[in-house]
């Protein structure tokens, strides 16, 4: 039996999120059908993070194992040839390990895990961005908001920052870096951590938007934090600007290289 890692690209809005569901209507589903019609059998596809309705994936990865013997460009053409134009496989290597090795898995070898938000900051909307991008039309101060950002970074508790529905045992996550840089009238939020909680990234930059356009002080970040109560955050902002970017599973398993920058900004 092989194990075959692959990296997954797609444009999140028609799609009701990652997992499967019984309407069929999910990136997850449209993987595994595709996978049944050119594979002629079943795959269980596992990825390395859920992402909700609306959400997109510069780079997704996931695995499955299969019994059938192919290249790995093979792989990638079968699999895109039945597939819908909003979700490509990018990439497919075989990941198989000897018996008694640790074997890669999609989500539990992810060392840490990279987000964008787009954010589209302008007095009227573009219908370009329609689906692409936040927006905010009052003027924002990305540098109070990148300075605000900092108290996030660490071994944190981001009860703060969670939703509700979250099912992870702990609330506590380690943040790497978060920037948040301007070109123009979009901001881009880049956040790195070892893992994130349900619409964590969308909870931390509805609070960051609220200190962009003064309504709180850049000290509000870290009050919140500490505070450890997700009803005095800000709402959650909309899916429509984050893309899951990166995952991060270390040199040893020579996963092909990729860049984490999103292909439709230059930002």
């Amino acid at each position: 039996m092989k194990r075959i890692a692959i990296g997954i690209q797609y444009d999140g809005t028609p799609w009701q999120g990652w997992q499967t569901q019984p309407h069929r209507q999910t990136v997850q589903d449209m993987l595994q059908a595709a996978g049944l019609q050119f594979a002629q059998r079943d795959l269980d596809i596992q990825c390395a993070g859920r992402t909700d309705a609306g959400v997109h994936a510069i780079e997704q990865v996931a695995h499955f194992d299969t019994d059938i013997d192919r290249p790995s460009q093979s792989w990638v053409r079968g699999l895109n040839s039945f597939l819908p134009p909003s979700i490509a496989v990018r990439w497919a290597q075989d990941v198989t390990v000897e018996a008694g090795a640790d074997p890669f898995h999609a989500r539990f070898s992810a060392r840490c895990r990279t987000y964008h938000y787009y954010l589209y900051n302008s007095p009227v909307r573009s219908p370009l961005l329609h689906s692409r991008a936040g927006w905010v039309f009052r003027p924002l101060d990305a540098e109070a908001m990148h300075r605000a950002a900092q108290a996030l970074i660490g071994d944190l508790d981001f009860s703060a920052f969670r939703a509700a529905q979250c099912q992870a045992n702990s609330p506590v996550r380690s943040m790497r870096a978060i920037d948040i840089e301007r070109q123009g009238e979009l901001i881009r939020f880049t956040l790195t951590a070892n893992a994130f909680l349900h619409h964590m990234v969308r909870n931390i930059v509805g609070s960051l938007i609220y200190v962009g356009n003064g309504s709180r002080p850049e000290s509000w970040i870290a009050e919140l934090l500490a505070g450890r109560d997700r009803t005095q955050a800000a709402p959650t902002f909309m899916p429509d600007g984050l893309y899951l970017a990166k995952i991060d599973y270390g040199p040893n398993w020579k996963l092909p290289a990729h860049a984490i920058s999103n292909p439709v900004f230059a930002l």
